[in-house]
């Protein structure tokens, strides 16, 4: 585990903070506040960016394959949401302060954004046209943070990434709204890719990769408790409340990617002069 450099966060000096390295991707040392901070200075700037949130699943993820490792690295901003991430940084000397988690951005963001007057498109959820998850986000959004301007919320249609007509029209959508900041609730490496599509479109918006965190916000997914959260434990709570699409993944990918990533830290650790 190393210091890959320079990243794009400034740190408390004013100097640019060199990433952590893990499984071939470099990890942003800031807190949430920190990167809650450093979007909306970019954003005050005029220049938009793109935010990867790696846990152990993307890891190794990225780990097989290097167009995803690409991917990761060339975002403005990578933070670490998995717990295990954190520990095995601890481990390694070269810690990371906290774990910030993009379904824990996505509340921070959008308070912020209600107090600078910013505007939030979502895109992504689960297709469900009777509960409308992504419709409900939105509705949550503004009602927790009075002010805040929610200028879309676009659940499109499997596929519609490989289909012209509805990429054009989502493209028409987002130009029309002109968010500020844009989460995209799709999954990894979906949603990633989706990001680097749009940004030529919304050039000056920033996009936060969040996985299942529109389905969070509206409450069509319950979200592990806080003290699971805290622990590093959520994994669990998610396993659990979907086994048949998450077992295998967290138990013969996760598991041992998590274990690998703090052997790699302990050697890292012994091996530093």
């Amino acid at each position: 585990m190393e210091r890959l450099g320079p990243a794009r966060v400034d740190g408390a000096d004013g100097r640019p903070s060199p990433r952590v390295r893990m499984g071939g991707i470099g990890i942003d040392p800031v807190t949430g506040a920190g990167a809650v901070a450093h979007v909306l200075d970019a954003i005050d700037a005029g220049r938009g960016g793109q935010i990867v949130t790696p846990n152990v699943d993307i890891v190794a993820a990225a780990r097989r394959s290097r167009a995803l490792r690409a991917v990761v690295n060339a975002a403005d901003l990578v933070t670490a949401d998995g717990a295990p991430l954190v520990w095995a940084s601890r481990v390694a000397g070269t810690p990371l302060p906290e774990r910030v988690a993009g379904s824990d951005l996505v509340w921070s963001l959008a308070a912020a954004a209600a107090e600078r007057g910013l505007r939030i498109a979502l895109l992504g959820g689960t297709p469900d046209a009777a509960a409308r998850p992504t419709e409900r986000a939105a509705e949550v959004l503004e009602t927790r943070y009075p002010g805040l301007k929610v200028v879309g919320a676009w659940c499109p249609p499997m596929g519609f990434d490989r289909d012209d007509a509805h990429w054009n029209a989502l493209t028409e959508r987002l130009t029309a709204a002109a968010p500020d900041l844009v989460y995209v609730g799709l999954g990894f490496p979906k949603q990633e890719h989706v990001i680097v599509r749009l940004r030529a479109t919304a050039p000056r918006a920033w996009f936060l990769g969040c996985g299942a965190s529109i389905d969070f916000i509206a409450g069509h997914r319950r979200r592990a408790p806080g003290w699971m959260q805290r622990t590093g434990t959520e994994w669990l709570f998610r396993m659990c409340s979907e086994p048949r699409r998450l077992a295998r993944r967290y138990l013969r990918d996760d598991l041992p990617e998590a274990a690998r990533l703090l052997i790699e830290a302990a050697k890292a650790r012994r091996n530093r002069p």
